[in-house]
């Protein structure tokens, strides 16, 4: 069974509710229908009946590549969400680094050097800040949706053994600072518990669920299962799970404004690169075109238009799309694809 979020007037979460329930509520009027990234949604236009909550446990299984995030109570499980991880961003930094570098050797007019003023500073590298962030965003955007009591959170930790070439945990130190950094951030809103990896083990053993090898496929026990378990461990109510439907989201990546492309066209010329808005747009925003429907907005060429992009594959369905016909509806950072049953 589906379970609808509901919100009030003042936009504070609600105990979700059926889909034959919202859909009575809407007709008579008693609520307002709408989406949130991806989750249908109703906002009530009365006073509920009752402000009664139930504790709403949210399960994390952290991963390199794909994560897992699972909204319980002890009678049914909401949601059940396998992200992308954030892994262009390293790549991203050093390129950039390389072509700061390479203008600067260049026999043209440029500042000289600064002095490395990150140096000894206590700050997260830019690859592990996004990947942290990105699991925040998604919880700060859950809360909106539920009444969230409580996160429980596979915890992972460095590989301790001494490399070969001294220094002790000096690959995997990023991971501890970000993790410390994220589970900062969660205990300014929720209450956090946190499982070591054996143990999410033990509780799934104890309920006969098995966990697949596969760890790049979109069915429920390649990640979600871990997630399922670490709530239902907080909240209780089921021996397996009521729900296996899996809304998958894929952060948008944007790339950042460059002085110039980095090869030369011909001519020797570099156009520009990069960016945050298109003709006036926000990327990523969310628009309804009259042709294509709803997508979300991506780069731009000058003469032709800005392109289009479908919101579950990603696919661009145009490049001459003019911004008189898109209706904007929200900002937007990333993509979704339709739930779907392992």
């Amino acid at each position: 069974m589906l379970f609808v979020p509901v919100v009030d007037k003042n936009q504070n979460p609600l105990m979700p509710t059926t889909a034959n329930r919202a859909q009575t509520w809407i007709e008579s009027g008693k609520a307002t229908p709408f989406w949130k990234h991806g989750v249908f949604c109703v906002r009530l236009n009365v006073e509920p009946s009752d402000r009664k909550m139930q504790p709403i446990a949210v399960g994390i299984d952290p991963g390199s590549k794909k994560e897992a995030f699972t909204v319980k109570s002890d009678s049914h499980t909401y949601l059940n969400i396998q992200a992308d991880a954030v892994t262009w961003v390293k790549d991203a930094v050093e390129t950039r680094r390389q072509m700061r570098r390479t203008r600067r050797g260049r026999n043209c007019p440029h500042r000289k050097g600064r002095a490395n003023r990150l140096i000894n500073s206590q700050r997260l590298p830019p690859s592990t800040k996004a990947r942290w962030q990105w699991k925040l965003r998604i919880l700060n955007w859950l809360r909106k949706m539920y009444n969230i009591t409580c996160v429980i959170v596979e915890d992972i930790k460095a590989n301790t053994r001494k490399p070969l070439h001294g220094g002790w945990n000096r690959i995997f130190s990023p991971l501890e600072t970000g993790k410390k950094w994220f589970y900062n951030e969660i205990s300014k809103l929720f209450q956090l518990k946190t499982k070591q990896g054996f143990e999410t083990k033990q509780l799934r053993d104890e309920l006969n669920l098995k966990k697949t090898d596969k760890k790049m496929s979109d069915k429920f026990e390649a990640h979600c299962v871990d997630s399922w378990v670490l709530a239902n461990w907080f909240v209780g109510g089921h021996t397996k799970p009521d729900n296996t439907n899996i809304l998958k989201l894929i952060p948008l990546q944007f790339h950042r404004r460059m002085l110039h492309a980095l090869q030369p066209t011909k001519g020797g010329i570099r156009r520009p690169y990069g960016g945050t808005r298109s003709l006036g747009l926000k990327r990523g925003s969310l628009v309804k075109h009259k042709k294509y429907g709803v997508c979300y907005a991506g780069g731009f060429m000058q003469k032709l238009g800005i392109s289009l992009h479908s919101i579950e594959t990603g696919k661009r369905l145009c490049q001459n799309a003019k911004v008189v016909d898109c209706k904007f509806l929200s900002f937007n950072s990333w993509r979704w694809s339709a739930s779907s049953v392992s």
